[in-house]
């Protein structure tokens, strides 16, 4: 039994507060130093401590709210771990009024309150209430703190203002590496990659977060080569890679459809000892999925515990299989994932109508478009276009063409372009026509809306139409923009263009492209009419 004398004693107290592993051991401690009459408030340190550990995320926040309304005079470190704690919870907004009872008190903020509350205010999407807070900075004379001015950053990256987060940029004396990366971090959330490439280059030192923040741009900008390019930079100056990183450069190499480079990325994972965490592992599914490689999918989705996935890396494997045509088994999986208990959520449900319209089942895609609605999910256009192009492929041109008139929205370009396609795959040239009117009404500057109706008109020998449409294209100055492919060797990807000559093997590889235009040439092959992209340039 432990005595109060040798509780009193607060490097005993502080051991037996580090051993605490959960907050029922700490509990325990608290009744502990409660039954033995020990005044908590005469131990400073222990006290600073005790309250700190309550205070985390992991534990009760409003119990440490407790404890610390048994203090009667807390100190400003007190005040500050309760408006920390209470700004990282789903409720920030207690921070805030925790933080007017401190003033109040008549205790003054310091340099540590600030940010705390620009948190609460960046979880509250409040930015009357962050700018509030910059004007107690001011006036508190803490404007000139790094600590405060690198918070500040970081909430106008939560709101994408970028102008309001470099004016306080520029105005810092003394930038740290926080400062750079919020920065940086800031116009990576507001797309400004080119903004960020700026600050990355400019940067004096780069750790980690650098790299992948400038990584993560290119991705969510859609410049994937450019992503991996800063990766093998990255890799080449010796910094490591982590989760976040990774993440993101399996991002880029499922958007490219690089399969080999996604498998060196898998090694590298192995080799540096990165954690696979489920949201890395969710990525690499993705990867391979989207790859093609749904073999490699499949082994490394099978390598999670089944009782510990969530439903983003289902989503990935179910929507990897529909892409590919595995049609019967993404509809098993579907089926597997409800069995184990984890619900199905509205993406899910896309990946299943998406396999049912790649295979033809025009009546299980209406059964799992309606259980969106009987699941307490609103059907979004995403869906709507998904049954369009189910009931289009199947040819059930009549049937769409209603849907889509009944639709509770107004028709959006993939929902016209898949019951588009429907008519040219089905040979209903009339609808096409009319579709392909009202998709050029909608996207009025894309160059292929006119070069698909260009093609319909071409078809049926309608040239003065065609015409007529290559005219307003010229007058409206919409130019077609020029096709391009890649293939991957040996982990590098090669992007040609049409009648591109900028390669360094251009010679070799137009000499083997003519000889198999001979071979086909010789074998009497014929384009049907049908299948035959007319260029617009050349009418």
């Amino acid at each position: 039994m432990l005595n109060a004398a040798f509780l009193c004693k607060n490097g005993n107290l502080i051991t037996l507060l580090e051993n605490c592993k959960s907050l029922r051991h700490f509990k325990q401690l608290h009744s502990i130093i409660i039954t033995s009459g020990i005044p908590l408030i005469q131990q400073d340190v222990f006290v600073s401590r005790f309250l700190s550990f309550a205070a985390t995320p992991s534990n009760n926040t409003d119990y440490a709210y407790a404890i610390f309304l048994q203090l009667p005079n807390p100190t400003i470190f007190n005040w500050n771990t309760i408006i920390r704690a209470y700004s990282k919870t789903r409720n920030p907004n207690k921070s805030i009024s925790v933080f007017i009872d401190m003033l109040r008190m008549g205790v003054a903020p310091d340099h540590l309150t600030y940010p705390f509350l620009t948190k609460a205010a960046s979880h509250l999407k409040e930015v009357r209430l962050g700018l509030s807070v910059h004007g107690r900075v001011v006036r508190d004379g803490f404007e000139a703190d790094r600590f405060v001015k690198n918070s500040l950053i970081h909430f106008a990256g939560s709101f994408k203002d970028a102008v309001y987060a470099r004016k306080v940029f520029d105005e810092m004396p003394n930038k740290n590496l926080v400062s750079w990366n919020s920065m940086l971090d800031c116009y990576v959330k507001c797309r400004e990659v080119s903004l960020a490439r700026e600050v990355f280059d400019l940067m004096p030192e780069r750790d980690v977060v650098s790299w992948s923040s400038m990584i993560d741009g290119y991705v969510k900008g859609g410049e994937y080569y450019e992503a991996l390019a800063v990766f093998q930079k990255m890799n080449g100056s010796g910094v490591n890679a982590n989760e976040v990183t990774m993440v993101s450069v399996l991002g880029a190499c499922a958007h490219l459809g690089a399969l080999e480079q996604g498998i060196m990325m898998h090694h590298y994972i192995i080799d540096k000892r990165i954690s696979l965490t489920l949201t890395l592992r969710t990525s690499l599914v993705d990867m391979y999925a989207k790859c093609g490689a749904i073999d490699k999918a499949l082994t490394v989705f099978r390598g999670a515990s089944m009782k510990q996935t969530d439903v983003l890396i289902w989503n990935a494997m179910i929507g990897g299989l529909a892409t590919h045509g595995f049609v019967h088994e993404s509809l098993s999986m579907f089926s597997e994932m409800q069995n184990i208990g984890i619900t199905p959520d509205e993406i899910t449900y896309l990946c299943i109508l998406s396999a049912c319209a790649h295979g033809g089942l025009v009546n299980k895609a209406w059964y799992f478009f309606k259980c969106l609605t009987q699941n307490g999910m609103n059907p979004k256009t995403e869906h709507y276009a998904c049954m369009m192009d189910a009931l289009a492929r199947a040819g059930k041109l009549a049937e769409a063409y209603t849907f889509l008139t009944q639709m509770p929205m107004e028709p959006t370009a993939s929902m016209l372009g898949a019951l588009f396609n429907g008519c040219i795959n089905h040979r209903n040239l009339d609808l096409a026509e009319l579709v392909g009117k009202k998709l050029l009404e909608l996207e009025p500057y894309h160059d292929g809306r006119y070069v698909g109706l260009s093609n319909v008109y071409a078809v049926v020998k309608k040239w003065d139409k065609a015409r007529t449409l290559r005219e307003t294209m010229e007058k409206r100055g919409v130019k077609k923009s020029p096709g391009w492919s890649f293939v991957e060797i040996l982990g590098s990807t090669h992007r040609f263009i049409a009648h591109d000559k900028t390669h360094p093997q251009s010679e070799q590889i137009y000499d083997i492209m003519n000889f198999i235009v001979k071979q086909l040439t010789d074998a009497d092959f014929e384009m049907s009419q049908h299948d035959c992209l007319f260029n617009i340039a050349d009418m």
